[in-house]
């Protein structure tokens, strides 16, 4: 998108079959999927020539042009926020994220984000796009309540090359979570297509009637009384994915208040769970400039170390 608010995208193999305003709304990262679908209402958005309704099913090579003012924004401040780098070079960063920080401004958020932590310790990193700087290397995302390793480039041509390996699926991202409950099998897949929740539009559901494919796959480390940690292998990247999944299989992320982790934990150790325990733990990817391997660990935070301790004492108790 322009300085005059004007675009034009052709549709990707990948976003064939999704509505006109989900494909809109991701593409032009700023604007609102309300805001896009009053526009494509309005008439300002044509496919292929021709003026759509937002709920439109777009097909590969389809052209998408219109006109859409840019939302104004705030500006970022550098921040001295510290930071926990777990390894750096010249075009790359990976941190370890905190559990409670956001990724980037936006509304009801904006100071004390990663991307304030960013301008104050790396301001030289510059980001552009159609002529605009945009947030700092941000390729990824996790929840504010999710810890761990998070990729951050250093140049646009290194953002884009990682932003193409996250899409192709050829980054491995490796989750450590703590559910409520014995899981009884030693390993097993979750496939179920991921969505809006049908009634809480605030909420991702795997009963959305427009829910997209995900799979997560899963395994035991660790069986308590009452709990299980788990090492989850994401083979897709939907929102919520994790803590979806998990509750759909009876076993929410322990301290998820959204997805029901904070039910029936009075009286155990998982009631001390502040927030969800989930840890983003490994990320390995190919070197986007160099060709060659790497692979980063996030160690587990303190809450989650100590909760584990907790279990395992309750464990032994009589």
């Amino acid at each position: 998108m322009n300085d005059s608010g004007a675009f034009r995208y052709r549709v990707r193999t990948e976003e064939a079959g999704r509505r006109l305003d989900v494909v809109l709304a991701a593409r032009l990262d700023g604007p609102s999927r309300s805001a896009v679908a009053g526009a494509i209402r309005e008439g300002t958005v044509t496919v292929d020539g021709r003026v759509r309704k937002p709920g439109h099913t777009v097909r590969a090579g389809e052209i998408i042009r219109g006109t859409l003012p840019r939302p104004a924004r705030p500006d970022a401040i550098a921040e001295p926020i510290e930071l926990s780098i777990l390894f750096e070079d010249d075009h790359l960063l990976v941190v370890d994220k905190p559990a409670g920080m956001v990724v980037h401004p936006s509304a009801g958020h904006f100071s004390g984000t990663l991307v304030n932590a960013l301008l104050h310790h790396y301001p030289e990193i510059e980001v552009r796009r159609d002529g605009e700087i945009l947030r700092p290397g941000i390729v990824h995302r996790l929840d504010k309540d999710t810890s761990g390793c998070l990729v951050i480039a250093k140049d646009s041509r290194t953002q884009q090359l990682l932003q193409e390996q996250f899409r192709a699926r050829r980054i491995d991202k490796i989750y450590l979570a703590l559910v409520v409950g014995r899981v009884a099998a030693d390993a097993g897949r979750i496939d179920r297509p991921v969505g809006r929740h049908p009634r809480d539009r605030k909420k991702m559901s795997v009963f959305s009637h427009r829910g997209r494919p995900a799979l997560t796959l899963w395994r035991v480390r660790r069986r308590f009384s009452r709990a299980t940690l788990l090492e989850l292998k994401l083979k897709t990247g939907r929102t919520h994915q994790i803590r979806v999944h998990l509750a759909s299989l009876g076993h929410p992320v322990a301290g998820d208040p959204v997805y029901g982790g904070t039910r029936r934990l009075a009286g155990t150790p998982l009631e001390s769970a502040r927030r969800q325990m989930l840890h983003a733990w490994r990320l390995a990817f190919t070197h986007p400039m160099e060709g060659r391997p790497v692979s980063v660990t996030a160690p587990l935070p303190p809450d989650m170390r100590q909760l584990l301790r907790a279990l395992a004492e309750d464990a032994k108790s009589p």
